[in-house]
């Protein structure tokens, strides 16, 4: 019966220490895709008329990138949730997911739109001198991202912020950190774009802070020989 008591535990499925290393993924995946796209889009773009044919090879690097940021921003939400372990809350989950899977949608949505118009680009140049096809593309990608998906961005920091208090699953001054970037979301979206960045900056401090944790309580429980002294 114990051999068989053992056998279970040593198969169970457990979180590998290093997942959080998915968040620092994200967080530099996704800082380069925006940062490729703001400097290749000029601040005139509805109405110059060259600047795709310009940057067409930029956009389309950025566009790459985003699928795998948004796996790796999946792996991190797993991560988050493995932290809380049975004091997880069903209210909370709900608002956790939704908030989480709601941002990554419509940041798939805004770089579909720009991928679009490279799409429409690549199959007719001719298209960019006809006017509102890639203006349009621009303004719908725009706002998909920078007011929708960054609110849920917010409310997705604002649920963390809220179960990490009440929890103690991480230190509580991460938790004040993240209401204060969480309001900043909430109520600077269109002061400047490079507000989007502050969630893929919060993503990482968040994932050094689970990672270094993550190794801090492995070592507690392995002993001298790296044996498991938990019971």
């Amino acid at each position: 019966m114990v051999e068989k008591t053992e056998h279970l535990v040593r198969s169970e499925l457990r979180t590998p220490r290093a997942a959080a290393i998915a968040g620092i993924l994200f967080a530099v995946l996704y800082s380069t895709s925006w940062i490729l796209i703001r400097l290749s889009i000029p601040s005139d773009a509805l109405e110059a008329s060259d600047w795709l044919q310009q940057q067409a090879g930029n956009l389309s690097l950025a566009m790459s990138l985003i699928p795998f940021a948004g796996i790796s921003f999946m792996w991190f939400m797993g991560v988050v949730r493995d932290r809380l372990g049975h004091q997880e809350d069903q209210f909370f989950s709900t608002l956790f997911f939704g908030s989480g899977y709601l941002y990554l949608g419509l940041t798939f949505a805004s770089a579909a739109a720009i991928g679009g118009a490279l799409m429409l680009y690549a199959s007719d140049p001719g298209l960019q001198a006809s006017g509102g096809v890639y203006s349009l593309a621009l303004a719908i990608s725009n706002r998909l991202n920078s007011v929708y998906a960054m609110r849920m961005a917010g409310a997705f920091m604002t649920v963390m912020g809220t179960i990490w208090v009440r929890t103690g699953v991480l230190p509580r001054w991460l938790a004040l950190v993240t209401y204060l970037l969480a309001a900043v979301l909430l109520v600077s979206i269109g002061f400047t774009p490079w507000v989007v960045l502050v969630f893929p900056a919060w993503v990482l401090v968040i994932s050094v802070a689970i990672l270094v944790l993550n190794y801090r309580r492995t070592d507690e429980q392995e002993g001298p020989d790296g044996l498991s002294i938990a019971g």
